[in-house]
């Protein structure tokens, strides 16, 4: 039965992604007398199993889907002129509902380096720890056991990955830990998953900290409704406007709405979203609001700037036949007779291949000595700036996927594998603004920043040559796929090719010459992207530093409206943001809960899944 629509709330919320997932989520089940509505343009998630079969995450990434929205950025010359493009989910839950749901946690130092008095890692490690139910080893002393988010090897192992971690430990002289996301280790082998490990189901905000609170007719969730902008009297945030999602509402119409609030409106809308709500509002730099017609209300000109991602490549190969990949469950073949059998099992125990992302293993990798010199005099400067001396910050994160990913639907039917690896400090940034096209039409005016700093590709252009050296080695090898390589001169020893089996474990690396290193920059150029880790344009720092909140999350220059999502990030986060969402949001709903009083209830716990 339909929960009663009402024209004010106690808390409403522009967004429903992960963070504001969890905001809500943990303040219903302190105080279920609270009226909380949750906006969010997006379709619902509620056991769909686009969003609760693991394998069927790159769905989403389809360029048809409706989950994403696919933010195309302005052309840049650093990649050779084009228009990056970067998807962010567009659904109840967000990313954790559409995401790859690889469990990494960066370094405890990360928030420490924020800056920002009350987010210290002293004081989020307690959250770090309640927020998750780590199912993979009992007593670990920074993980948690009795939270909503559940963390697991997944269904089931892939030999592809052992053969990865063996080359891994002895030709690339790595160590294998089972636990890699202590906060602090780098250069080690491991891989965990947001799966469930006994439903085999994709462990999100939304399922863990929302719908299981259907019970609660005070919790709202209005899906497919887009917000437009904050409502104020004076400066002090009463309420949102808000029309019919275009894309998941196509027939609704485009009249627009307001709910109030009583007591407090947070804007959780993400990176992308977050600062286009405040900019509609009259927040913002004075030249961006000008330029669209928009009222100013308040001068801040950090909004939209800072924007952050990591830098990804993914890099195909080919298999050998026989060799168990991913790809049959990749290319959405639900007839196939292994994608049945597992399905079935999958709907017995949560076990198989139904239960799992493709991804077994990865390494947090910091350079050594020589790896250091190999790459050159142009990323000296960042690695004794920033790297040097924080032996916990690794400079990119590599990784093996059982599979061609989203390559499956273009390549030949075969066994594939494929490395994929991302920067984890770039140091560019960009912007994203609102802006009118020439029919007046609000359109988005994205710089990704890609590459800008001359330093961003030299670990690009390392990991290349180091996981081609690691996959080459591996039992499973049977060469590169060349229109997923970058087009070496005719006669280079680096020339992609498919081949009959691996090289020895101790054979020499590939030489590279001068021409190569080019081919090297320029496929880069014109393949990296996003890894969906974008954050920052709602940075949480000084006002006079371009800030936009204070430690407590409140907008500069107005009262009763907070932001809380991975916008807020003042620099970036050495993980897959997905787990940074999930801390913000557990450090947000205890700031709330501290304003409104109720901060020491004894509640202060996930409630129980009635689904």
């Amino acid at each position: 039965m339909p929960h009663p629509i009402i024209s004010e709330f106690d808390i409403i919320f522009a967004g429903g992604g992960t963070t504001a997932c969890v905001v809500a989520g943990r303040l219903a089940a302190l105080d279920p007398s609270l009226t909380i509505l949750m906006l969010e343009g997006g379709q619902h998630t509620l056991n769909q199993d686009v969003h609760v079969q693991p394998y069927k995450f790159v769905r989403n990434l389809a360029p048809t889907s409706t989950t994403m929205t696919f933010n195309v950025g302005n052309p840049s010359p650093r990649l050779n002129g084009r228009a990056p493009i970067v998807p962010c989910a567009h659904c109840v839950g967000g990313g954790s509902s559409v995401n790859a749901m690889c469990y990494t946690r960066g370094p405890a130092s990360d928030f420490d380096d924020w800056g920002v008095e009350g987010w210290e890692s002293k004081n989020l490690i307690p959250l770090i720890k309640k927020l998750e139910t780590y199912e993979v080893q009992p007593d670990r002393p920074t993980h948690g056991y009795g939270g909503p988010i559940k963390v697991s090897p997944g269904g089931c192992k892939l030999g592809i990955f052992e053969e990865f971690v063996h080359v891994g430990t002895t030709y690339h002289k790595r160590q294998y830990a089972e636990d890699t996301d202590d906060l602090k280790t780098c250069n080690t082998y491991s891989m965990r998953r947001y799966i469930d490990g006994t439903t085999g189901k994709r462990s999100d905000a939304a399922h863990n900290y929302v719908y299981n609170q259907a019970h609660n007719a005070n919790l709202q969730i209005w899906a497919g409704k887009r917000v437009k902008r904050v409502i104020f009297q004076d400066k002090r945030a009463v309420g949102v406007e808000f029309t019919s999602d275009p894309v998941s509402c196509p027939d609704a119409g485009q009249s627009s709405s307001i709910v109030k609030a009583s007591k407090l409106v947070v804007i959780s809308a993400g990176t992308f979203g977050s600062p286009a709500i405040l900019e509609r509002s009259g927040i913002g730099a004075e030249a961006i609001l000008k330029r669209c017609n928009i009222k100013r209300l308040v001068d801040l000109p950090g909004v939209g700037e800072n924007y952050q991602d990591h830098n990804l490549l993914f890099i195909p190969y080919f298999a050998a036949e026989g060799t168990v990949t991913m790809d049959p469950f990749f290319l959405g073949e639900e007839s196939d007779v292994v994608v049945q059998k597992n399905l079935a099992q999958w709907k017995i125990d949560g076990k198989s291949l139904v239960a799992q992302n493709g991804s077994d293993a990865k390494i947090k990798w910091r350079p050594d000595d020589d790896e250091l010199k190999a790459m050159g005099s142009a990323f000296q400067p960042r690695w004794k700036e920033f790297f040097q001396d924080r032996p916990d910050k690794p400079v990119a994160l590599f990784s093996l996927c059982a599979g061609a990913g989203g390559l499956s639907h273009i390549l030949p039917r075969r066994s594939y594998m494929a490395a994929n690896y991302f920067t984890l400090y770039p140091v560019s940034a960009g912007s994203v603004h609102v802006k009118l096209d020439e029919n007046g039409q609000e359109g988005l005016d994205f710089n990704a920043g890609f590459l800008d700093d001359p330093s961003d590709i030299v670990p690009l252009i390392f990991g290349y040559k180091k996981l081609r050296e690691i996959v080459r080695r591996m039992s499973s090898y049977r060469g590169e796929v060349p229109m997923g390589h970058p087009h070496f001169p005719q006669g280079s020893a680096a020339v992609c090719r498919e081949t009959t089996g691996p090289v020895d474990l101790n054979a020499p690396d590939i030489i590279y010459t001068s021409e190569d290193d080019d081919a090297i920059d320029r496929y880069l150029r014109d393949h990296v992207q996003t890894t969906w880790h974008s954050l920052g344009t709602c940075a949480m720092k000084p006002r006079a530093d371009k800030g936009v909140i204070d430690a407590r999350l409140n907008v500069y220059g107005v009262t009763n409206l907070k932001v809380a999502d991975m916008s807020i990030a003042p620099i970036n986060v050495g993980t897959n943001t997905y787990w940074t969402a999930l801390v913000i949001g557990e450090k947000a709903a205890m700031i709330i809960a501290d304003e409104l009083g109720i901060g020491s209830r004894l509640s202060w716990k996930s409630p129980r899944s009635r689904l």
